[in-house]
């Protein structure tokens, strides 16, 4: 059962800013939480797994960790964490036994620093004097690499850099006790002969569902050549699957061989892999020296796959690839055989065994030795090294491979404990490495403390004026109302916890999500989630990125790869949206007007952003059709650049019109300001032109039509709802009003949650997804959904609705994908949503404390309200409560939503 601490529970923000340790972060048992929570230090990011000290998905550009760090022993057992405890600087993991020894770990990135550390505690809760071994594995499968960081960034595995999604995430299941094998996937995947599909998280039919399990597309960074991907001259015959029971899975039908071109694919049966499972077939090679693709059993990183390289054979599954000297002679028919077991995968050649995978901790790329009681560990594909050092020195410390194990053998009386610390620094000077961990180990309480007055300044700073650490501060919040002011508070720290400040040096970059993606990569879309805050608290950060931003192209991708610059991802549909409200917030929040006559791409371009503004607030005019009635914006019929999960949400959607119908009207105001006065007034009747057909969409009932040139369809969906709400709430009937902030109340708000998408909407079952389907919400989506209800007049509902918030975090903060479940008792709750490439940590949860600001606080900054006002001091709603420090800024009034 969840616990939440006293201090939690009442209290908070009645006197403005709470302490860090009180903001966020409880004990949560391991059967209530489904996504492990994270570590992050303003550097990098990872993952805890589910024993008590190992980490996996570490990664602090330039630096990536492989597999994971190692499991904790306690008398030969591997213990699993039983509850979790995340704090800003660390998550606490413990586990009780039965006969009264329990262990407890804190595992920490120290902040700022290339420094891993773990505090292990054992205590004897007994009436008898315990003995007790402990052994923890030490693994440091690190590399470095300035290149690779996408959305789905590089890690490191034996034979190079890739990113594996699935087969790190089976690797981390067999932790703390979980399953004994990782290495074969249990979804079923079609055999193709041929040239290998892109690579991504992918799903094998095109035509498959939109599910976060396996449809994900290769969103990698544009600095670094992908791996050539081609099939082989030469054919393939007589080719069978058979069961561990000797029955035939698969037997190719053609009678003839089937020939294989560098370019070609032929696509066989699905099945899935089995222990016991046989591959057969004859290959032909036509030409010599080839180097492509035979086989493969899906299209993903982690598949099966069988190739040649320079000629020789290769095999690879889940991760790895297992090289051979078998040169196949050409023009001969050679036998081929691959035997599947659970832990290992066998490749023959005419009956002899020519490749046998190995287990990840037998790994050949990195070496480990022992050095004066220290671990250091190298990889010998690039200049990376770690070492590991011990307050609290082992009785024993051996290397094992890869990797190396210390033991510790305690005497604990009745009531007491022991405690030993490890450090873990990483880098590629290795003098300055081991010193790091020495110094680390040797005044080991001293450098967690640090970590933790190092985010305690942080916080602090984000509420002050003139602090050192931000160029804008965030306005303190004072209220009775304890659960508004945990939806603030941890909005705030959502957006701290989510900063890294070594990407760009020069300029403090926000992070998406994460950790298992995106270590270097902002979203365009999620980060509009929270401009006004982003405008309040880093004015100079959000000026720069915008300017970078501006220079690419912006209209072709989703997001950028802060580290390279360059742009990430495909086109989405919201980009218009997203980066004119970014400027319009900026400016209008900042008074910086001088900003639109600046040249993002520089004198030979001479685009000014004010030039960009122009053409994503009147997107509109290039994206309209006659065959969905010319006057709408027709997003097209890919939905992937939609919501990426609901198939039939394309075409003229309600939402994005909604938003064209607001920008269109803010930039006629600012036209009136610039004295372009019939630019205005024709604007203006664009707009009005807009809305009119906008409203001609609804449905009834809360509902909005889709149109497409293929047909109609009805969809009940929260994005239509806040972005129309906040769009056209002045002109919207009574009765629609009424009917849409119902639908919301009646079909999409669940507990302390809400659905994005409503059950009962016949593409529903279609759209399994925790953030944009039927199955939860999208972290922002609470935020802009209160916004929307505020906008039609009822704040009360956006009150009830914000005041919840927090209880969906699951123990920490929001993540990407927020899950509704069914607890015991019955009673719906959410939880952060673990099933597919859900991102435990999402920069959108910070639109809670937008709507806040937003809904609650009517702060609303746009082009529209003509010469820019300035915010008071201070500000109080009865009811709600106070904003202080607040004042000096421009930009009270009406706003875009």
């Amino acid at each position: 059962m969840t616990t939440k601490t006293d201090v939690q529970s009442v209290g908070i923000g009645r006197t403005g800013v709470p302490d860090l340790a009180d903001v966020a972060g409880h004990w949560v048992d391991a059967d209530e939480i489904a996504h492990l929570p994270s570590l992050r230090n303003q550097q990098g990011q990872a993952h805890v797994n589910h024993d008590l000290t190992s980490l996996s998905w570490l990664a602090a550009p330039p630096f990536t960790f492989g597999y994971h760090t190692g499991e904790l022993r306690v008398d030969g057992q591997v213990p699993a964490a039983q509850r979790y405890l995340w704090k800003p600087w660390g998550v606490v993991r413990e586990h009780r036994r039965e006969d009264g020894l329990s262990v407890t770990t804190d595992t920490r990135m120290a902040l700022n620093r290339d420094l891993l550390l773990w505090r292990i505690e054992v205590t004897n809760d007994s009436a008898e004097v315990r003995t007790v071994e402990l052994t923890q594995d030490l693994f440091a499968m690190v590399a470095h690499s300035e290149v690779g960081y996408g959305w789905l960034y590089d890690g490191p595995w034996n034979h190079g850099m890739h990113h594996d999604f699935m087969a790190l995430e089976r690797i981390r299941a067999t932790t703390g006790g979980g399953e004994p094998h990782y290495l074969l996937s249990p979804a079923p995947r079609r055999l193709r002969l041929g040239k290998p599909r892109v690579p991504g998280i992918q799903r094998d039919e095109d035509h498959g569902p939109m599910l976060l399990d396996d449809a994900l597309p290769a969103h990698v960074s544009h600095d670094k050549a992908p791996e050539t991907r081609a099939g082989v001259s030469g054919a393939v015959r007589g080719l069978r699957v058979t069961g561990a029971d000797g029955e035939a899975i698969l037997r190719a039908a053609a009678a003839e061989p089937i020939t294989l071109t560098p370019d070609g694919e032929t696509g066989l049966d699905t099945f899935a892999l089995s222990p016991g499972l046989t591959i057969d077939f004859e290959l032909r090679l036509d030409t010599a020296g080839q180097s492509g693709t035979v086989l493969t059993h899906g299209n993903h990183p982690d598949s099966l796959h069988i190739g040649v390289d320079d000629g020789r054979l290769w095999l690879g599954i889940t991760g790895e690839r297992e090289a051979t000297d078998a040169q196949l002679p050409i023009g001969d028919w050679q036998h081929v055989r691959v035997d599947v077991e659970a832990d290992h995968v066998v490749l023959r050649l005419a009956g002899s065994e020519i490749a046998r995978t190995r287990h990840w901790t037998e790994s050949r790329r990195w070496m480990s030795r022992i050095e004066d009681g220290t671990v250091t560990s190298a990889d010998s594909r690039s200049p990376a090294h770690a070492v590991h050092a011990f307050a609290g020195p082992p009785g024993e410390l051996r290397a094992e491979g890869a990797g190396a194990r210390a033991r510790w053998i305690c005497r604990i009386e009745p009531g007491g404990s022991v405690t030993i610390g490890i450090a873990c620094a990483y880098g590629t000077d290795l003098d300055a490495v081991s010193a790091r961990a020495r110094a680390a180990a040797e005044d080991f309480e001293a450098t967690t403390r640090a970590g933790e007055d190092g985010w305690r300044r942080l916080w602090a700073s984000m509420f002050t004026p003139g602090n050192p650490d931000f160029s804008g501060h965030l306005p303190t919040f004072t209220t009775e109302d304890a659960g508004l002011a945990r939806t603030y508070y941890m909005g705030a720290l959502q957006t701290l916890y989510m900063r890294s400040t070594r990407i760009r040096p020069d300029e403090p970059v926000f992070l998406t999500g994460g950790p298992r993606l995106g270590p270097t990569t902002t979203y365009f879309w999620d980060h509009c989630e929270w401009s006004r805050l982003y405008a309040l608290l880093e004015p100079a950060g959000l000026r720069s990125w915008l300017l970078r931003v501006l220079a690419g192209p912006y209209r072709d991708s989703f997001g950028v790869e802060n580290l390279s610059g360059g742009p990430l991802g495909n086109a989405y549909s919201s980009t218009d949206y997203a980066l004119f409200r970014l400027i319009e917030h900026y400016v209008c929040v900042t008074g910086d007007f001088a900003f639109l006559e600046e040249t993002p791409g520089g004198p030979t371009d001479g685009t000014t952003v004010l030039a960009h503004l122009e053409r994503l607030g009147l997107g509109w005019r290039y994206r309209r059709t006659p065959a969905t009635g010319g006057v709408l914006a027709d997003f097209g019929p890919d939905p992937w650049q939609l919501l990426e999960c609901v198939p039939t949400y394309t075409g003229v959607v309600a939402s994005f019109n909604g938003a064209y119908v607001s920008s269109t009207r803010s930039l006629a105001g600012l036209y009136r300001r610039l004295g372009r006065a019939e630019e205005a007034e024709r604007t203006e009747a664009e707009a009005d032109q807009l809305a009119a057909a906008l409203l001609d969409l609804y449905a009834g009932s809360g509902r909005w039509r889709v149109l497409r040139s293929d047909g109609t369809d009805t969809i009940g969906h929260c994005l239509d709802f806040g972005l129309v709400a906040a769009a056209l709430h002045r002109e919207l009937p009574d009765g629609t009003r009424r009917e849409m902030a119902d639908f919301v109340t009646d079909r999409l708000l669940v507990g302390s949650w809400m659905r994005a998408l409503s059950p009962d909407d016949p593409i529903a079952a279609a759209s399994d997804r925790p953030d944009h389907g039927a199955a939860g919400a999208f972290a922002a989506w609470p935020g802009v959904t209160a916004h929307g209800l505020a906008r039609l007049g009822h704040r009360d509902r956006a009150t009830a609705l914000l005041r919840g918030l927090s209880d969906a975090a699951s123990g920490g903060l929001w993540g990407q994908a927020m899950e509704i479940v069914t607890a015991p008792d019955g009673q719906h709750r959410a939880r952060v949503a673990e099933r597919g490439t859900a991102t435990r940590d999402n920069i959108a949860g910070a639109a809670g404390a937008e709507a806040v600001l937003s809904a609650l606080f009517d702060i609303n900054p746009t082009f529209r309200n003509g010469p820019s006002t300035t915010l008071p001091a201070a500000l109080t709603v009865e009811g709600v409560g106070t904003l202080t420090r607040l004042g000096g800024r421009p930009g009270e009034g009406e706003g875009t939503g």
